[in-house]
C-alpha cells in the first residue's frame, strides 16, 4: 500500500476546495485544510479524525501563512502536495475597480500564493520532492473585458509558477497550474464587483455574449477530484492542465490571434532594433 500523502490545501471551506479536500481524505490520505473560519471543518474531522488538520488561516497574512505551514509539519512531519485555491473573482471594468479592490484582488489570488509555495519550499527542498497545484483559470491564459484585474492576478500567478517550475525542477520539485474552465461553485456570486459605470454597459455584456459564444458547458464539480488526483499521481505531472472540456479551441484562437497580430506589426519590430543590416 502507497505511503499516505500529506495535502496542504489553502481555500478550502467551500467550492473546489472542499470537494478535494473530502476526495484525498477518502482517498486515504492527509489534509491540512485551511479557510478564514476553521469551525467549518468540524463534520470532515469529526469523520477523519487527526487524518484532518483544521487550520484558521488568510493568506495575506504571509506570518499566519508560516504558522500555518509549520503547524501542518509538526502533525504530519511534512506537506508532500500544497494546493493554492484560495481566491475570489473581482467582476469590473479596469476604470471601475477601486484601489482597495485591486490590491485585496493580488493579496489573496496573488501574494496567498506566493507567500505559501514559500513557505513550503525548503521542505520539499530538502527531501528533494513535493508538489504545488496552483489553481489559475482559462482567464490566465486569456482575458476578456470586465475581469481585468481578477486575470491579472491569475496571469502573475501564472509567470511566477512557471519560473518556479524551472527554478525547483532539479530538487524533485513539480509545480502545475490547473486552469479551470466553468463549474457551477459559487464563486462568482461569493465574489465582490465593482461599482458599475454605465460607460462600460458594453464591457460586461461582451463579457456574457463571449462566455455564450465560447460553447463552454458548466462542468460537474465533484468530477474534478479525480482530476486532481490523477495529477498528483503522475511521475511526470504537466506544466499546464485545463479542467474543463472545450478550452483547447478558444486557446488555439487566443494564441493564433497573438502571434498574427505580432507578424503584422513585425516591421516596427525591426524598426525598434536599430539595426541597419537587420533584414
Amino acid at each position: 500500500m502507497a505511503t499516505a500523502r500529506t495535502w496542504f490545501i489553502t481555500g478550502a471551506s467551500r467550492g473546489l476546495g472542499a470537494l478535494w479536500s473530502e476526495a484525498i481524505l477518502e482517498h486515504g490520505d492527509q489534509v491540512a485544510a485551511t479557510a478564514r473560519d476553521a469551525a467549518v471543518f468540524k463534520p470532515l474531522a469529526d469523520r477523519y479524525g487527526s487524518r484532518l488538520l483544521p487550520l484558521e488561516l488568510d493568506v495575506t497574512d504571509r506570518a499566519a501563512v508560516d504558522a500555518a505551514v509549520h503547524a501542518a509539519e509538526r502533525q504530519f512531519g511534512s506537506i508532500d502536495v500544497l494546493v493554492n485555491n484560495a481566491g475570489h473573482m473581482l467582476h469590473g471594468a479596469v476604470e471601475e475597480v477601486s484601489a482597495e479592490q485591486a490590491r485585496a484582488q493580488m493579496d489573496v489570488n496573488y501574494f496567498g500564493a506566493l507567500w505559501t509555495t514559500q513557505a513550503v519550499l525548503p521542505g520539499m527542498r530538502e527531501r528533494r520532492s513535493g508538489r504545488i497545484l496552483q489553481v489559475s483559470s482559462i482567464g490566465g491564459l486569456v482575458a476578456y473585458p470586465a475581469l481585468g484585474i481578477y486575470q491579472a492576478s491569475k496571469w502573475a500567478l501564472e509567470a511566477m509558477s512557471q519560473s518556479l517550475a524551472a527554478e525547483v525542477e532539479v530538487y524533485g520539485i513539480h509545480v502545475t497550474l490547473i486552469e479551470p474552465i466553468m463549474f457551477p461553485t459559487g464563486l462568482a456570486a461569493a465574489s465582490p464587483q465593482s461599482q458599475p459605470n454605465p460607460a462600460y454597459t458594453h464591457a460586461r455584456e461582451a463579457l456574457y455574449a463571449g462566455a455564450s459564444a465560447s460553447g463552454f458547458v458548466p462542468g460537474d464539480p465533484a468530477a474534478t477530484s479525480a482530476a486532481l488526483l490523477a495529477v498528483a499521481d503522475a511521475p511526470n505531472p504537466p506544466l499546464r492542465v485545463l479542467f474543463g472540456a472545450g478550452g483547447l479551441d478558444a486557446l488555439r484562437t487566443e494564441f493564433a490571434g497573438r502571434l498574427a497580430g505580432l507578424e503584422e506589426w513585425d516591421h516596427i519590430s525591426r524598426l525598434a532594433q536599430g539595426n541597419p543590416a537587420e533584414k
